[in-house]
């Protein structure tokens, strides 16, 4: 099958394009012939070795958590899916190595959902690991009805989705992002406030009260802030600095967790939850939408697909 793979970390200069052993579907696993992957920031920090403090590698290495795509082989043991069913997934082992930008990937059947129907293979590709972290870490501050959550970065991939689960399970959302998607935010039901020197301030004029519980989906000290903007007992979760933990809060590592990735696939077939994609790119470009993704700038979705 064809594959992009690496053989030794580093940038997206050592992503190399061609042939790689077709997998085999384990007896809880299905094989699924890949339509499309999102790229992730994860899959670039990774490949550069940002992880090796907590995955092994095996190289070569197979990059991409997130897939779409159609079931075409059964394991021993997989009533869940049959031949011909569309599915997503975020298809994470616990060392790198047999990842999603490919042809064929073989998947837990513990990783996967059903495609909503009514997305396309790009659109829904953008869903797993994206939406898994927002719904993980809004029910991780318990968010619901009367709350107020801070969420910083909340025009990224997993801030946008959070956005909308969070307006969907009732709270209000005041989000960070640069002013130019203040529009974009508000668009998706959150107030926005600029990041950066003062932020306290604008986050105290819009909930004197504070806010009952954040989202730190971005690190680089963003967490800090949290004293002086929440109210007593307020809950806190961050995907990205190990303080909230000084903070009573909690670092989150998003899962694999079939039930939660079938709830977001419902949602975004009922059209609660949308998935907005930027740029497309074939799989022997992979090295280029990883480029775009390390500028920081993309919002939403990039995504591969697998003729």
């Amino acid at each position: 099958m064809k594959a992009v793979s690496y053989r030794t970390y580093g940038g997206p200069e050592v992503l190399e394009y061609g042939e790689a052993p077709k997998p085999k579907a384990g007896p809880d696993s299905v094989l699924i012939k890949v339509k499309a992957a999102a790229v992730n920031p994860v899959d670039w920090k990774a490949q550069a070795g940002g992880l090796d403090p907590y995955l092994d590698a095996v190289f070569p290495v197979i990059p991409g958590w997130d897939v779409s795509g159609v079931v075409v082989g059964q394991g021993l043991d997989t009533p869940e899916y049959q031949v011909g069913d569309e599915v997503i997934g975020y298809v994470r082992e616990d060392f790198l190595s047999r990842g999603t930008f490919a042809e064929y990937v073989a998947a837990p059947v513990r990783t996967l959902a059903p495609k909503p129907p009514g997305l396309t293979f790009e659109e829904a590709a953008g869903i797993p690991l994206a939406g898994l972290t927002a719904y993980q870490a809004l029910k991780a501050v318990q968010a619901g009805k009367g709350d107020t959550v801070l969420i910083h970065a909340a025009a990224g991939g997993v801030g946008s989705m959070a956005v909308q689960l969070a307006r969907h399970m009732g709270a209000r959302v005041i989000g960070t992002a640069s002013e130019r998607n203040h529009d974009y935010l508000r668009s998706l039901g959150a107030e926005p406030v600029t990041y950066g020197e003062g932020l306290a301030e604008r986050v105290r004029a819009l909930a004197p009260k504070g806010v009952t519980a954040v989202l730190d989906l971005v690190g680089g000290g963003a967490v800090t802030t949290s004293p002086a903007v929440t109210a007593t007992g307020a809950r806190l979760v961050s995907i990205a600095d190990p303080e909230v933990a000084a903070l009573g809060g909690r670092l989150l590592w998003v899962r694999p967790d079939a039930a939660d990735l079938t709830e977001l696939s419902r949602l975004a077939e009922q059209g609660v939850l949308t998935v907005e994609v930027a740029a497309v790119f074939p799989l022997d470009k992979t090295a280029d939408a990883q480029r775009l993704s390390a500028e920081g700038h993309t919002r939403g979705k990039i995504v591969v697909t697998v003729a």
